[in-house]
C-alpha cells in the first residue's frame, strides 16, 4: 500500500515536472477547447486565442491547437482525454457545462495539466475561471428595461446556449428582477443560442401571433439588432423601436447612436437611429486572457483561481464611435466601430483590454496580432 503511494506520488511529481520543463524543449502544447461554435461571439473568441498565440510575445512559447466538441458534453470529455494524452500543457475550454467536465478536469490537473475556462464556468476546483459577472449582466440589464418600461408591461426573453453557467446565470437573474415588478409580464420566451439568425427565427415564431405593438420590452442575451430590424421591416418608425436590453454586437450599438450621427459605410438597418438600448457582452477576449494566463501558470508565475473581468456596459449615453479603431482610440473610450470597418452587424465589439497589447481589431476581425 505504502509503496504504491510513493510510487504514484513519483509519478505525478515527474509528470508536474516534465509539464513545468516543458519550455526548455520547445513552446508549451496548449489546447483549444471549444463547444458550441454557431455564433459570431465564438469565432470571434476563437480569433483572438489565435492571434495571441500568433504574436512575438508569444509565437515561441505556445504550440496552439484547437478542437472543437460541438454541444456535447461527453464529445468535449472524450477530446480533452485525448488532450492530456497527447501531452498537454495546458487547455483553454469554453466548458458546455459547468460541472460535467469536472471529472476529466480533474484527471488532467492531477497530471499536471493547466486547465482555464474563459465566459462559461468550471466548477472542478482545481480549474481556473475567466468571466464576467454573469448574474450582474442579467440582473443590470432587467433593471434598465423595467426601469424604461416605467414598472409595467410585456416583456419577450431570449435566451443563450441552454445548460452554460453563462446563460443560466444571467437568466436567472433577469427573471428574479421581474417577479419583483407586479406590472411586468414575461409573454414571450425562446431559446436564441446567442446567434443573430436564431434569434430571427424565434422572433418570427414568437410575434406570429401578435403585432409588435402588443410587446413593451426585449430582454434579448443575443438579438437586439435582429429585433430592431424585424420592427422596420414591418413598417415601425425609428423613433418607435422597443426598448431593448441585449449583447453587444456592433450593429446594434450603431443603431443606438443619435440618428444624425455621420458613420461610414451605414445603411438601414445597420445605422444610427438612437435606438433605446442597454448594451452587454462577455469580452470576447476572455479566451485571450485565459490563454494569457496559462502560460503565466508554466512560467510558475502565480495566477488568481477565479478572473471577474468589468462588465462592458454600454447606453445610449455612453456609446462612443470609433473613427479609426486604433487600440489607442478602444483606451480612451470608444466601443463601437463604423460599419466600413466590421461588415458584419452580429460582430461583437467589446474587444478591448489594458492587458493585451498584442491585440487590436484584426485580432478579432481575422485572427491577426498587433505584432
Amino acid at each position: 500500500m505504502i509503496k504504491r503511494y510513493i510510487a504514484g506520488a513519483a509519478c505525478a511529481l515527474g509528470l508536474v515536472a516534465g509539464a513545468a520543463q516543458a519550455q526548455s524543449d520547445g513552446p508549451y502544447k496548449v489546447y483549444l477547447s471549444m463547444s458550441y461554435i454557431g455564433n459570431d461571439w465564438q469565432a470571434e473568441a476563437s480569433n483572438m486565442v489565435k492571434a495571441l498565440a500568433a504574436s512575438k510575445d508569444y509565437a515561441d512559447k505556445v504550440d496552439l491547437e484547437v478542437q472543437v466538441a460541438g454541444p456535447n458534453a461527453q464529445r468535449q470529455i472524450q477530446q480533452i482525454n485525448a488532450m492530456v494524452q497527447a501531452g498537454a500543457d495546458a487547455i483553454v475550454v469554453y466548458p458546455i457545462s459547468p460541472t460535467a467536465l469536472n471529472s476529466v478536469v480533474k484527471s488532467a490537473c492531477s497530471r499536471g495539466v493547466t486547465v482555464i475556462a474563459y465566459d462559461a464556468e468550471i466548477t472542478e476546483p482545481c480549474a481556473y475561471n475567466v468571466t464576467i459577472d454573469q448574474e450582474e449582466a442579467g440582473r443590470k440589464t432587467a433593471e434598465w428595461l423595467v426601469d424604461k418600461m416605467g414598472g409595467k408591461g410585456d416583456v419577450v426573453m431570449v435566451t443563450g446556449v441552454p445548460g452554460t453557467s453563462v446563460d443560466t446565470a444571467r437568466t436567472k437573474a433577469a427573471k428574479e428582477v421581474f417577479a419583483q415588478h407586479d406590472g411586468i409580464n414575461i409573454v414571450g420566451e425562446a431559446v436564441g443560442m446567442w446567434s443573430q439568425a436564431v434569434a430571427r427565427t424565434e422572433l418570427n415564431k414568437l410575434m406570429a401571433t401578435r403585432d409588435w405593438s402588443d410587446i413593451n420590452g426585449l430582454w434579448m442575451q443575443v438579438g437586439c439588432y435582429t429585433a430592431d430590424s424585424m420592427q422596420l421591416e414591418a413598417g415601425r418608425d425609428p423613433s418607435e423601436l422597443l426598448p431593448c436590453a441585449g449583447e453587444g454586437s456592433n450593429g446594434g450599438r450603431i443603431q443606438m447612436l443619435p440618428a444624425d450621427t455621420a458613420v461610414e459605410g451605414a445603411s438601414k438597418p445597420y445605422a444610427p437611429m438612437g435606438a433605446p438600448r442597454i448594451s452587454y457582452a462577455s469580452p470576447p477576449y476572455s479566451g485571450a486572457l485565459a490563454l494569457k494566463l496559462a502560460v503565466d501558470k508554466l512560467e510558475g508565475k502565480d495566477i488568481p483561481k477565479h478572473t471577474t473581468l468589468p462588465l462592458p456596459l454600454v447606453t445610449n449615453e455612453t456609446v462612443q464611435l470609433c473613427e479609426t479603431g486604433s487600440w489607442d482610440e478602444q483606451k480612451a473610450g470608444c466601443n463601437v466601430f463604423q460599419p466600413s470597418m466590421v461588415s458584419n452587424p452580429g460582430w461583437f465589439a467589446s474587444i478591448f483590454s489594458e492587458d493585451l497589447p498584442q491585440l487590436g481589431l484584426n485580432a478579432a476581425l481575422v485572427g491577426q496580432p498587433e505584432n
